[in-house]
């Protein structure tokens, strides 16, 4: 095989995505002193939820200023307001999974930063379409790679491929 760019370009996303994979998650519980009642297990994929029409993730329960943690190593990829959401971290983790936090009181990181798993990234809120709600994070795991074998027929379950359930992901 000749070594042209088009092949070292190939040969080095190959081995980005098979690091990605190697790389251990190490899952906490992302919301300080919190434990499995804090959420609802059934609330993954659940509908009808508002404007989204099924929820994508879990509402875990806490405190307005309860510390929240980095569920697994990785990198902050974006911080900032977004009107549903309100203030949100994402971050880039092991096995090419992005994990997605919303209705932050407060955030205490900054783009590009690289942690590991339970550093603090913020405190939990009610910001965003959680305004006047309990407090309290939403969290979802989305995947950069496709899971097929996910896709069922609920609605939008194509989106499953994408959307993994959170609260199965911590348990594992």
């Amino acid at each position: 095989m000749k070594l042209n760019k088009k092949n070292i370009a190939f040969i080095i996303l190959a081995a980005c995505i098979a690091i990605g994979y190697v790389i251990p998650e190490d899952l906490v519980i992302p919301v300080e002193g919190a434990t499995v009642s804090d959420w609802n297990s059934q609330s993954f994929w659940f509908e009808p939820w508002g404007k989204s029409g099924v929820h994508k993730g879990i509402d875990i329960f806490g405190s307005k200023g309860q510390r929240l943690n980095s569920s697994s190593r990785g990198m902050v990829v974006f911080t900032g307001d977004i009107a549903i959401g309100g203030k949100v971290v994402l971050i880039l983790g092991p096995k090419w999974k992005l994990h997605y936090y919303a209705h932050l009181n407060s955030v205490s990181v900054g783009l590009f930063r690289f942690l590991s798993s339970g550093s603090q990234i913020g405190t939990i809120g009610d910001s965003g379409n959680a305004k006047g709600k309990p407090p309290h994070l939403h969290y979802s795991i989305v995947t950069v790679i496709p899971y097929f074998w996910k896709i069922d027929s609920s609605t939008q379950g194509w989106k499953k491929m994408f959307f993994l359930d959170p609260g199965k992901e911590l348990l594992n």
